[in-house]
């Protein structure tokens, strides 16, 4: 890795840090409800809804309010999208979309997934994409924060049989942390160039001529073929151009901030119009770590110990620094066919520069590397370059962060209490080492604990390994791969991966808008959001029940260095054994066959 890669990745952390700190205060206030006028501000809407906001429930009802308000945003999203050819504000006419894949979409979207079948911009309606989409970016966002704020109550409370009441969280993460970062983001984003109207596309004229070629189609709508039965290709040649408009910043800062990540055009944030410029890019991953990095201060203010905090920071930022080297190094090590060609210019043209493919030139190598390693870190799903294009193993370090339940950093709310889960296993793993009952936080961790924490961690390897075994042994699975081998089987493994860890990037050569894929990741995207966020709501639960334990001189201390490795060993051993024989199908066999033959 360069100096200008150590740099960005330094100056990076830096910034991230120095954002996070005070937007935890503020986040912790919020949740606390010690925020003055906002208080007065929705009281009213609490009447109206007919919320008693000094109203707490337990952990049953808690997640039971959850499901059924990510349900009915299921069912709205869904029927927006079939309806949208009859609605207004759609100056391309679009018509309805189908059935399966609106199926997919509204599941996507509600479980923070944002997994993108279709291409934005000739698909979607400026309707659908505000009343559906970037709707379900805020209340998506603001589950997962909910979720997490709920198990840290579970810590904080002692004898107590609520953890909170599940509408006046989700209003206050909305109102007054989600809503006003996002609109000062949006506002940013278009003072650097990202489109926000309600323009109809445009039609503008090139600069130089376009010509292509592609298959000549008969009067029956089929490919013509030769006499060697291959397509018989026609010259194409255009002077015009249509330019996508809409209303990109607004959605573009909440898919951001609430680690979305599903992009107004399907180019994703590789498009100008979404990141136009260097400044743009920074930002908008500054933006994806911010809430994540926050929460962590704000578990410490909570539990009364910023030590805790801190701790959960480092592990996270460990891991979050190896990845991201590790993947900056691989793509700057290039692809050692191309200098294998035997071309001495060539050669040093190349390796030297690295792996362009899939990569825009303004943002390059380095941050093309981080960028992947921070969106598949936490749950956005949001691309600058490529994965599909990545070399073999640093397209495995997003799947590897991935499949590791995004906890380092992670999704807004989903990092933090998936973090929280092995520390969990941690404790209770060291507690077995030493022959004492292990203790988190004043908590003494007991049978029901560890039952929820083993729901918790084994369900996505589970939809990810049994999922990516249906789709290599279907027909219509296999149909979908564009490239044959280890790499088609990387391509369905990191789908299913991305889907049931709720992240929504992809290696883009699997073509999955189909039926089967629709349905299979859908199922995969909803049971692997909810069936995390009900058992952890379960162990909220149970440790808010429960009395605080004194500190003790056999007490495992969870503040220091010591705790943070084993932490991360916890993470890494049991978070990933899950995948080890997938991988060694996929990207590791993939590299060793690209550099045996080089």
């Amino acid at each position: 890795m360069n100096g200008p890669a150590w740099m960005l990745l330094v100056v990076y952390l830096g910034v991230l840090v120095v954002l996070a700190w005070p937007l935890a205060r503020w986040i912790h206030r919020v949740m606390a409800g010690r925020f003055g006028v906002g208080q007065r501000v929705e009281a009213p809407l609490y009447r109206l809804a007919g919320v008693r906001p000094d109203h707490e429930s337990g952990w049953l009802r808690y997640a039971t309010g959850l499901l059924i308000f990510n349900g009915l945003g299921v069912l709205a999203v869904y029927a927006l999208q079939r309806l949208q050819g009859v609605l207004p504000l759609n100056p391309q006419a679009m018509a309805a979309v189908s059935a399966d894949s609106a199926f997919n979409t509204a599941i996507s979207f509600v479980t923070n997934t944002n997994w993108q079948g279709y291409g934005g911009e000739t698909t979607m309606s400026y309707l659908t994409q505000m009343l559906a989409l970037t709707v379900q970016n805020f209340l998506s966002a603001a589950t997962g924060i909910v979720v997490v704020v709920a198990l840290v109550r579970g810590f904080a409370r002692h004898s107590a049989q609520v953890i909170g009441n599940v509408w006046v969280d989700l209003a206050r993460v909305t109102l007054w942390v989600l809503l006003p970062l996002s609109i000062v983001f949006a506002v940013v984003l278009v003072g650097l160039g990202v489109i926000q109207n309600f323009k109809p596309y445009v039609t503008v004229t090139t600069v130089e001529t376009v010509r292509w070629q592609e298959p000549k189609v008969g009067a029956d709508g089929q490919p013509v073929k030769d006499a060697k039965d291959q397509p018989v290709l026609e010259d194409k040649s255009a002077q015009s151009q249509t330019l996508a408009m809409g209303p990109v910043a607004s959605q573009l800062a909440i898919k951001m901030i609430g680690t979305n990540g599903g992009g107004f055009f399907n180019a994703n944030s590789a498009h100008p119009y979404e990141n136009p410029t260097a400044v743009s890019n920074f930002l908008q991953m500054l933006s994806i770590f911010v809430i994540p990095a926050a929460l962590c201060f704000v578990f410490g203010r909570m539990v009364g110990d910023m030590r805790q905090g801190w701790a959960i920071f480092a592990a996270m930022a460990l891991m979050f620094i190896v990845f991201a080297v590790a993947a900056m190094s691989f793509e700057q090590q290039g692809n050692p066919r191309l200098a294998a060609l035997g071309a001495d210019q060539l050669a040093s043209a190349t390796q030297p520069g690295g792996n362009m493919e899939g990569k825009e030139a303004r943002f390059g190598i380095a941050a093309s590397g981080l960028f992947a390693t921070i969106t598949t870190a936490a749950s956005c799903g949001a691309v600058i370059a490529m994965h599909d294009s990545f070399t073999p193993l640093g397209g495995m370090v997003p799947m590897v962060l991935i499949q590791l339940g995004e906890v380092v950093f992670g999704g807004v709310g989903a990092g933090l209490y998936g973090m929280l889960v092995f520390a969990i296993m941690a404790v209770f793993i060291a507690g077995l080492m030493i022959g004492r009952t292990p203790e988190y936080l004043g908590k003494k961790i007991e049978s029901h604990e560890m039952k929820m924490v083993s729901i918790a961690i084994l369900v996505t390897p589970l939809l990810v390994l049994l999922g990516t075994a249906v789709a290599v042994l279907a027909d219509a699975g296999r149909a979908g791969m564009l490239n044959p081998g280890a790499h088609g089987f990387s391509e369905a493994l990191y789908a299913l991966s991305s889907a049931a860890n709720n992240n929504g990037s992809a290696f883009a050569g699997l073509s999955a808008n189909t039926p089967f894929y629709n349905v299979l990741l859908a199922l995969a995207m909803w049971l692997g959001r909810f069936g995390v966020i009900v058992p952890v709501l379960a162990i909220a639960g149970s440790l808010a029940a429960k009395k605080r334990l004194a500190v003790t001189a056999g007490t495992l201390p969870t503040h220091g260095p010591l705790f943070v490795a084993l932490l991360i060993g916890t993470v890494l051993l049991i978070g990933l054994l899950n995948y080890v024989p997938a991988l060694a199908l996929g990207p590791a066999v993939e590299h060793l066959m690209l550099w045996s033959k080089s």
